[in-house]
């Protein structure tokens, strides 16, 4: 069905309940969830017996844990194109998002290497790329950039991701680039979304809560609530790897 702004919708637009705040929520949830899981109940056993089967393959507590976890990223990638498109303060954004990136990574190193220093980097290194990537595309699409340059940024930013080993790398970045483009068609968006993530496609079911998204910030409000879902990040990493030791 289209609205009045030419968006063709996945759902009726009576169902659109959710606000940019409970998509917040329901990301961190799920990435606490998917993190619990995989870095610290991963080592009681009760956790990793059998609950049932499907098939031939067993069913445990871990598994259910990190399935509900692959929700996260597609919903964080949402709303950073959904934070792109209307934030007031471009430059700002970004570099709040840098900041949180480096902020995050003794956490994100902590809790993979058990030291401040690994060869890998945090997931909001992909999304800080994944922003400037949608930059270059907002410079093309305004005519202060060409196709060729834009192209060049974009594969530079891809090619970065893949050096640094940033958490989803290019994968990420083409997965924010992929929802930006179909973002007036939300039906071509989640079959699309769907495709890319291919094996990961339990990842897709968070379209669902995406598409219920009614464009709306919701109750969290003004820079402190802003900045509590940036720190919580980090935080969590750190309090998790804490409590693991």
């Amino acid at each position: 069905m289209k609205d009045n702004t030419n968006t063709i919708r996945l759902f009726p637009q009576r169902w659109q309940v959710l606000s940019g705040s409970w998509l917040k929520m329901i990301a961190i949830l799920s990435m606490l969830i998917d993190h619990l899981a995989g870095f610290v109940l991963c080592y009681d056993n009760k956790f990793i017996e059998p609950l049932f089967t499907i098939g031939s393959k067993p069913i445990n507590w871990y598994i259910l844990m990190r399935l509900f976890g692959r929700l996260a990223f597609p919903i964080f990638a949402f709303l950073l194109v959904e934070g792109f498109q209307h934030t007031h303060d471009k430059m700002k954004y970004g570099r709040n998002l840098l900041l949180f990136a480096l902020i995050s990574e003794i956490p994100w190193d902590l809790i993979h290497y058990g030291q401040c220093y690994g060869p890998s980097q945090n997931v909001i290194f992909t999304l800080f790329f994944s922003y400037l990537a949608l930059c270059s595309v907002g410079q093309w699409e305004s005519k202060r950039l060409s196709t060729t340059r834009m192209a060049t940024y974009i594969f530079g930013l891809i090619a970065l991701s893949i050096l640094l080993r940033t958490d989803h790398g290019s994968y990420g970045v083409g997965f924010v680039l992929l929802l930006y483009f179909l973002r007036q068609n939300h039906i071509f968006q989640a079959a699309a979304g769907c495709c890319y993530l291919g094996s990961r496609w339990l990842a897709g079911l968070a379209f669902i809560p995406i598409n219920l998204y009614n464009g709306q910030r919701g109750f969290i409000q003004g820079t402190l609530g802003k900045y509590l879902f940036y720190i919580f990040y980090p935080l969590h990493l750190l309090v998790l790897y804490l409590i693991r030791i």
